[in-house]
């Protein structure tokens, strides 16, 4: 009996649940990915993360051909057509029993519910396995066993279950069988060689040694840092875990072995934002309309969001007049990453400022994120609209001129994205015209009142509610 392990956004060895189950049979194994590349247009793929998936896919054919285990490389244009090729490559190779972890988003778990039934009337045995979170997806619930949709409580019950039941990664395989061949994913697929250069190196080790380097040089720091993009207070372990090369498990492992030798605040606020990603995921999996272009607030739905035009345009490629805007969108089209404060500042003007609709921004930033994760991008762009689980009161709407001043004092991440405006001083850098210097030529005015678009948005909301 020959068992295969369906690789999806789980690029790794170890750590890996499916793959574990595979090789304790004592029987052969195969792995393989499937490219689907019309579903990831139409799941707004970047080709920052097109470039990543395929380096990684390759990193980890390499790793899995060392322990004797072959990586195939299928394709079907969509989810739709990917059920009948797996079957057929499961019949060519005489498999029985077929591995993969789960994902979340509705057309994964439709796709997947369609393979669980067709393998099964072909007598091919399914194992799914929840991998994607430090506590298994639907098992942080309230005392009435409903989901949490408030972030605070639930980070409270997931420490809770984490610390009582110690969510240890499952054990990488040892070898299977001697050395085989690795196969690679082609480097031309349709949009690597035009994607941005990599952000982080390529392969699992990379990805070990750079949380190693975080949890031992910045993360103390994290907390004072993480909000001040000109600074290297990230973690930048994003693409890694957005694509699976990284486990949430892993990840919070990492950090409870360092917490164990003292108290640290930056470490434990590290550890708060992988509670996030897991709320996000299970935010995901209990309410599949949010993956669905539905807000979490239906009556939310009701808003008049203004016509995009200009507007939007001038938001995607970085020339608003507003300096942090500007700085942060270019970065993102240039790099395929944004630092995470500039994510809630940039969403925030979009459906405050212009009353634009999130859902156009979170697709754009799904089309440009090497990180795109489908939980945590919705999550924080309805997060951001006022639309979402735990989501900012309408009435909080951030004044990016204040926000930039607090988290850019110098102006040194603007001068860094928007050299237009090298030249200014660091209290006019922030609103040019406005707060001293003139707008440098070739630089636009603002492109809307920052304070009057405010009123305005807080008005149209109020208007709902009432």
């Amino acid at each position: 009996m020959t068992q295969l392990v369906w690789f999806r956004n789980d690029l790794r060895v170890s750590d890996n649940p499916a793959l574990t189950a595979a090789c304790k049979q004592g029987e052969a194994v195969r792995a393989c990915f499937l490219v689907t590349p019309e579903q990831w247009q139409e799941h707004d793929w970047s080709l920052a993360r097109i470039r990543f998936v395929v380096d990684h896919v390759n990193a980890l054919s390499d790793a899995l051909a060392r322990l004797g285990i072959t990586l195939d490389i299928l394709e079907a244009r969509r989810f739709d057509d990917s059920i009948d090729t797996l079957l057929s490559y499961c019949q060519t190779q005489g498999v029985q029993h077929l591995h993969f972890n789960e994902e979340y988003g509705v057309n994964e778990r439709r796709r997947d519910k369609a393979v669980h039934q067709s393998f099964t009337s072909a007598d091919i045995k399914v194992n799914k396995y929840r991998d994607q979170t430090v506590a298994p997806v639907g098992t942080i619930l309230t005392q009435q066993e409903e989901p949490y949709s408030v972030f605070t409580p639930f980070s409270r019950r997931w420490r809770e279950w984490a610390g009582d039941n110690t969510p240890n990664p499952f054990p990488a395989p040892t070898k299977m069988a001697d050395p085989v061949a690795p196969n690679y994913l082609s480097t031309s697929l349709a949009g690597y060689q035009n994607a941005p250069e990599p952000l982080v190196s390529v392969g699992e080790d990379a990805a070990h040694k750079q949380l190693d380097e975080f949890i031992e040089q910045r993360a103390k720091s994290y907390k004072k840092e993480r909000d001040f993009p000109a600074l290297d207070g990230t973690s930048l372990l994003s693409p890694y875990l957005a694509n699976g090369v990284l486990s949430g498990r892993q990840c919070w492992l990492a950090g409870q072995q360092a917490l164990a030798s003292g108290e640290n605040e930056g470490l434990f606020t590290w550890v708060t934002e992988i509670a996030w990603r897991d709320f996000y995921i299970n935010i995901l999996f209990h309410y599949p309309r949010v993956s669905m272009h539905r807000a979490f607030k239906p009556e939310t739905e009701a808003l008049e969001w203004n016509t995009p035009e200009g507007n939007f345009e001038a938001w995607k490629e970085g020339r608003t007049g507003v300096p942090i805007v500007d700085a942060a969108m270019r970065q993102l089209n240039e790099t395929g990453w944004m630092h995470n404060r500039l994510r809630m500042i940039t969403a925030m003007f979009l459906t405050k400022n212009l009353f634009i609709d999130w859902r156009l921004g979170e697709a754009y930033f799904m089309s440009r994120l090497v990180d795109g994760f489908l939980a945590s991008n919705n999550g924080g762009w309805q997060w951001s609209a006022s639309t979402g689980t735990d989501a900012a009161p309408y009435f909080r709407v951030f004044n990016p001129a204040t926000q930039s001043e607090r988290f850019d004092p110098k102006g040194e991440f603007i001068r860094q994205w928007v050299p237009e405006l090298a030249r200014l001083d660091s209290k006019g850098i922030h609103e040019p015209g406005t707060k001293g210097g003139v707008i440098p030529k070739g630089y636009p005015r603002p492109i809307v009142d920052l304070k009057q678009s405010r009123k305005e948005a807080i008005a149209k909301f109020q208007a709902l509610k009432d």
